[in-house]
């Protein structure tokens, strides 16, 4: 994973005031049960681990459950940002073991499907927060947003019909947050 230490991000206002009452929420009967999907390469780099890990503590942090494909870069970086901010990271994986699974998941779950499990993180998410590009992240980008899920990306390589475009992690944030309040 390509996370630097001590990385950090400053939030707006009212992303802050967002998140409060999506933790709020969370306490409740009204709560998202479903996780956030957060996808991206196994191969990120630093500007896209950093974003993943902000973004996944930050929702987290508010009482969302995070799914990813459970493996290195974005995936890892998501998790770990889940974690550390007291929440749950669920990794579905390809294989049929656990021994690929980042270390930082709360709950591995080996499919022994491949890629296939990309349709199984797409379905699994209430909106899927797309952090990088590569086959595999479009893959389940398209699904998601076959299945009318909302889709939010940041520093993406390919431009889907309706994915939503965020310009840095507190413009994703502030998106994702319009979708889980509303």
């Amino acid at each position: 994973m390509s996370l630097r230490e001590g990385a950090s991000v400053v939030l707006s206002a009212p992303v802050i005031e967002a998140l409060a009452r999506l933790a709020a929420r969370q306490r409740g009967p009204a709560r998202h049960r479903q996780p956030v999907a957060i996808i991206g390469p196994g191969d990120g780099g630093p500007a896209e681990c950093e974003a993943a890990h902000a973004v996944a503590h930050a929702l987290a942090g508010a009482g969302m459950a995070v799914v990813c494909g459970g493996r290195g870069g974005v995936m890892a970086a998501a998790s770990r940002g889940a974690v550390e901010a007291g929440g749950i990271a669920v990794g579905i994986l390809p294989e049929d073991d656990d021994r690929n699974a980042n270390e930082w998941l709360s709950v591995a779950i080996p499919t022994g499907m491949g890629e296939m499990r990309n349709g199984i993180i797409a379905r699994s998410g209430v909106c899927l927060v797309a952090i990088g590009g590569n086959m595999g992240t479009l893959s389940e980008m398209a699904m998601g947003l076959k299945w009318g899920k909302p889709v939010f990306v940041m520093h993406g390589d390919v431009a889907l019909p309706g994915a939503v475009q965020a310009r840095g992690v507190d413009d994703m944030l502030a998106q994702v947050l319009d979708c889980l309040l509303d």
